[in-house]
């Protein structure tokens, strides 16, 4: 029994010591409750897999689908991010029949992505048949926005149930364990669905998605089962709260609000131009096969991760935020290099390298980014900084992931005409259009950045253990 108990105390040792943030435990959440609460972070993963990577390449490569039409697709979810401030206001204060707060907007959300992963295959089935391309495109539609509505209603009420149930001291680690399992379903998706469609059908793309909407449905209930009290208490305060003009007035006349959400902006838009493109690219320019090249997302979501730990470490030994989301930059600059270079010599291994180094460059710009914007919250509070953060990255992304395909599909038009001359006349000069625009725009990024760095500036925000976040949002 003595040797029993030593294995045990073992393994636990083990794994507080290689699970990123597994210290997130307490007697009130223990961390298997914790883990299977995360559960809804890895169905959320695998909806991200679909719509950024699988269905980009299928749509332009398989279905001969145009560029910008998949691009704004994809930009869909994207674009109604910036509604996670009101979804996550109305989960404060609002209360069920039943006395919660929390499961009716995850259970909704569930519901959702669940919709919309059910119809998706068919709709883009429709896209193809001639003839079918309205109801197609129409029934495309409704199904990325069900899709993304449901995966950020999901996520965010449930990052909220998350804070809710972890003590305050413990609330960042567990934030931060909720984004580690992100990632790690991310990567888990993209090798599974990737080794399901080596041999590519459209019978078995239908089967797969499917598959997903239900494993969606299954891994959140499971997620949910239990977790937020029935009843809970909704806090009460007298005092009348400022209203929301107010809080943003005051927050965007600070004169470094301003150049830092212009930064996160054009950032973020020179990170994800790209992301209906990496896919087709590897498929189209490359050769490589729908299971390879939905890898590329599983590359990049490793290479997430090891920007997130990176930035942990480096901020907990008391780093610059944003000297790191600068060196994020610089090391997207150095992956569309690697992209870029990946087709005239022919290299699968420099394009997965190019995908791990966007994972870790936009890791280190996000985190970097997220810290220096967390110092400006005062009196407004975290929620509006937080809020701000993600609608102006997330909406600069969708605009961004549009506009990509759009002027991939004029620039290749004009390199088939021979506008640019034989040399140029290729299916690549296109892509090459795309990753040669975003180096600029992160160069861009770079100059914005740089005025915020060289500044003098007491800093209002101070990390706590190592990582240092209140709140991590996704």
């Amino acid at each position: 029994m003595t040797d029993e108990r030593r294995l045990a105390s073992h393994w636990t040792k083990v794994a507080t010591a290689w699970l990123p943030f597994a210290d997130a435990a307490s007697a009130d959440l223990p961390l298997a409750r914790l883990l299977r609460l995360a559960l809804f972070q890895v169905s959320v993963g695998m909806a991200a897999v679909l719509l950024n990577g699988t269905l980009n390449r299928v749509m332009i490569v398989e279905l001969s689908i145009p560029a910008w039409l998949v691009a704004l697709m994809i930009a869909i979810p994207l674009l109604v991010a910036p509604l996670r401030a009101l979804i996550g206001h109305r989960s404060d204060t609002h209360r069920s029949v039943l006395g919660w707060r929390r499961v009716p907007f995850i259970w909704f959300g569930t519901l959702m992505q669940f919709g919309g992963l059910a119809i998706m295959p068919f709709a883009l089935l429709l896209l193809g048949r001639p003839g079918d391309e309205g109801l197609g495109v129409a029934a495309s539609v409704l199904a990325f926005l069900l899709t993304g509505l449901g995966m950020h209603m999901t996520q965010t009420a449930g990052l909220a149930l998350a804070t809710d149930l972890a003590s305050e001291d413990k609330r960042p680690r567990a934030v931060a364990l909720l984004y580690v399992m992100l990632l790690a379903g991310t990567m888990v998706a993209a090798l599974s669905m990737g080794a399901l469609l080596l041999d590519f059908t459209p019978t078995r793309l239908v089967q797969v998605i499917q598959a997903a909407a239900v494993i969606t449905f299954v891994l959140n209930i499971v997620a949910l089962w239990k977790q937020e009290p029935r009843h809970a208490r909704v806090p009460q305060d007298n005092a009348p709260a400022p209203a929301f003009t107010e809080l943003w007035a005051a927050f965007i006349s600070r004169g470094r609000t301003a150049r830092l959400l212009a930064t996160i902006g054009i950032g973020a838009a020179g990170f994800a131009m790209q992301d209906a493109l990496l896919e087709p690219y590897g498929g189209e320019i490359l050769g490589l096969s729908v299971g390879a090249t939905t890898a590329l997302t599983g590359a990049w979501a490793a290479g997430a991760l090891a920007g997130f730990a990176v930035s942990g470490r480096a901020l907990g030994i008391g780093g610059d935020p944003l000297r790191l989301a600068g060196s994020g930059l610089v090391i997207g600059v150095a992956a569309f290099l690697m992209i870029l270079f990946a087709a005239p010599f022919q290299s699968t291994a420099m394009l997965y390298a190019g995908a791990f180094a966007i994972g870790l460059g936009l890791g280190l710009f996000s985190v970097g980014t997220l810290i220096e914007a967390m110092g400006l919250a005062k009196d407004e509070g975290a929620g509006l900084v937080l809020g701000a953060w993600g609608a102006v990255q997330a909406g600069c992304a969708g605009i961004a992931i549009a506009l990509g395909g759009l002027f991939r599909d004029l620039m290749s038009a004009q390199a088939a005409r021979g506008t640019f001359g034989g040399a140029l006349g290729d299916p690549a000069t296109g892509y090459a259009a795309v990753y040669c625009l975003e180096i600029l725009i992160l160069l861009a990024s770079l100059v914005a950045l740089g005025p915020l760095v060289s500044q003098n500036r007491e800093r209002a925000f101070t990390a706590s253990g190592p990582i240092g976040l209140r709140e991590f949002p996704t």
